[in-house]
Formats: structure tokens, C-alpha cells, sequence
């Protein structure tokens, strides 16, 4: 099966789910329609940081590259083309800052860097991260952290995890060769070291077999992305969060829009992203899809990225 098939049929399963997100007290759905999501007015100061030599892809048009994997940040609606979720609402927003009208490229997401290069959209906002080897070559402005999450099963006794004796003994789950996993085995390399008792790191090709294996017992909590296993905590009940870690631990790798090296974007970008976060349409917008947690509470034009391996 295609990944554009994928996508579709995950699209479609999800398409008649309607949720209230946790604390957001607002319906999110997954309609092409989309008539909740928040806008907002042009921003003067962003208009004005604009290099006045940028020419955008499209007139009139803030043309925007979003890989539509999972929700909450994006996937297809229910008529299987329009892309939706946090990710295109944080574009709409950025458009509307720009006094620009959206149009949205759909991509896979490892086709990212060579399209932005050779001109093809203006920005990607696709839960790129920030790296110092990605900064030789674009710009970013930071819109999201980048956030690791500990679920586990709603009847849980585990109440918290912050820290790295909390995992101790733990039957966890999480993916192969990522950044999670190389934060797990630190985690358990420091806690062996103090005679704690080692994890035992559970990993799994199939996300179904996974969360059977959690919800089961089988497994003691699962360690991934926060914004789905978020999504899903809002919108199934049967997991919960106990706990964060930013994916640059034990340095910071925030969540960014990226743009051309040297474009004259990125700094409007971070103008009209900070707008949005001073009215309230930013935290508001995210809330629709349950991921408020993730909240920056400062945009960043090229902030400190994770290291270069």
C-alpha cells in the first residue's frame, strides 16, 4: 500500500470523530470545512520585516509544504485531499498575519529540504525540528516545542515521570534508532550506574500491537511524540499523560517553520508568530487539537538546535 493510501484510509477512519479536546472546552472535527479554526488580522510589524526583496511562490498566496502523516498536526479530512490539523491552522494564522491567502503543498515529509531549496513553497511547516546541521542550510522560526511524552494506560498506579530514576524497573515502550530511544538509554545507562534497576525497553513494528501490549499490562507506559499520543489520550480516554521531556534533553529542540537560508522571511515569520502568541490566537488554535502543552511562550528566529552528530 502506498503512503498516499495510508493516509487516506487513516483519514477516513478518523473522519466522523468529533472530541472535546482535554481542558480546551471547544469541538475539533475533521471536516474539509473546518469552520472552528481560529483566524486572526494582518500584523503591521510582520508585514514591515519582510525583505523587501522576498518575492513569495505564489502572489497573493503564503504557499506552505505540510506532510499529512498523523494527527493532531496533520493528516487528510474526510474528503481525503484537504490537509487539516495543528500544523495548517498555524499556517492559516501566519497567512492571515501576512495579509496573504493560504495555499497548502502536500509533501512526504523526507522531500522537504530539496523542495524548499528549489523554490517550490515558501515555508514548510511540517514538525520540522531544529538542528545545527539544518541551520547551514535554512532558516527557522521556532512555533511548537518539540515534546516526548510518557503515557500510560488510564488505571495506571504511575502518577509521574520527570526524571530519570522514574523509569526505573519500567517495562517501556518506544521506537527504534530516535531520539526518544537515545534519551531512554541514557535515562537507564545514569540509573544502572546508581544501582537502580534497569529498564526493560519494549519495541514494537506495529502502533497496534504497541498500545495492546500498554493497554494489556503487558507494558508499564509508552515513550514517544507527545502531539499523537496527546491526540489520542483526548480523544479515547484509554491513556494518559505522565510526563515530558523536550527531544534536544538535555539541551532544548524546539518545533520550527522553515524557510530558505537567507530568504528575508524568517525574522517576519517570528514577528507575526509572536503576535499570535500576545492575542491569544496561537494558544487557542493549538488547544483545538489537544496539544496547548506544547505551547512556546516566545517565538525564536535560528535559536541553539540539537548538536551535529
Amino acid at each position: 500500500m502506498t503512503d498516499r493510501r495510508q493516509f487516506l484510509f487513516a483519514s477516513l477512519a478518523l473522519g466522523s470523530l468529533f472530541f472535546e479536546c482535554a481542558g480546551a472546552g471547544a469541538a475539533v472535527d475533521l471536516s474539509p470545512q473546518q469552520p472552528g479554526r481560529i483566524r486572526t488580522q494582518k500584523n503591521p510589524a510582520a508585514l514591515a520585516t519582510i525583505d523587501h526583496r522576498y518575492r513569495f511562490v505564489n502572489e497573493g498566496y503564503f504557499t506552505v509544504a505540510i506532510s499529512p502523516h498523523l494527527p493532531p498536526t496533520a493528516t487528510y479530512a474526510t474528503d481525503a485531499r484537504t490537509v487539516v490539523g495543528s500544523d495548517a491552522d498555524y499556517a492559516q494564522l501566519i497567512a492571515d498575519s501576512l495579509g496573504l491567502k493560504l495555499q497548502i503543498v502536500p509533501i512526504a515529509w523526507a522531500d522537504w529540504p530539496l523542495g524548499l531549496s528549489s523554490g517550490k513553497y515558501d515555508a514548510v511547516i511540517s514538525n520540522v525540528g531544529v538542528t545545527e546541521q539544518r541551520k547551514e542550510k535554512f532558516d527557522f522560526t521556532t512555533y511548537r516545542q518539540g515534546l516526548h511524552g510518557f503515557y500510560v494506560r488510564a488505571g495506571s498506579p504511575i502518577r509521574q515521570i520527570s526524571q530519570p530514576k522514574d523509569i526505573a524497573g519500567l517495562r517501556l515502550i518506544t521506537s527504534s534508532g530516535t531520539i526518544q530511544e537515545k534519551i531512554v538509554l541514557e535515562w537507564d545507562r545514569q540509573n544502572v550506574s546508581k544501582g537502580l534497576k534497569a529498564v526493560e525497553i519494549q519495541y514494537f513494528d506495529d502502533e497496534a500491537a504497541s498500545r495492546v501490549a500498554l493497554l494489556s499490562g503487558r507494558a508499564d507506559v509508552a515513550f514517544n511524540p507527545n502531539a499523537p499520543l496527546a491526540y489520542e489520550a483526548a480523544t479515547t480516554g484509554a491513556i494518559r499523560q505522565v510526563g515530558t521531556v523536550n527531544a534536544g534533553w538535555p539541551a532544548r529542540a524546539d518545533v520550527a517553520i522553515a524557510t530558505r537560508k537567507g530568504s528575508g522571511l524568517v525574522d517576519a515569520l517570528t514577528v507575526a508568530t509572536n503576535g499570535l502568541i500576545a492575542d491569544g490566537s496561537y494558544t487557542r488554535s493549538l488547544a483545538r487539537w489537544g496539544i496547548q502543552s506544547e505551547a512556546l511562550s516566545r517565538s525564536e528566529s535560528n535559536p541553539p538546535g540539537l548538536p551535529k552528530l
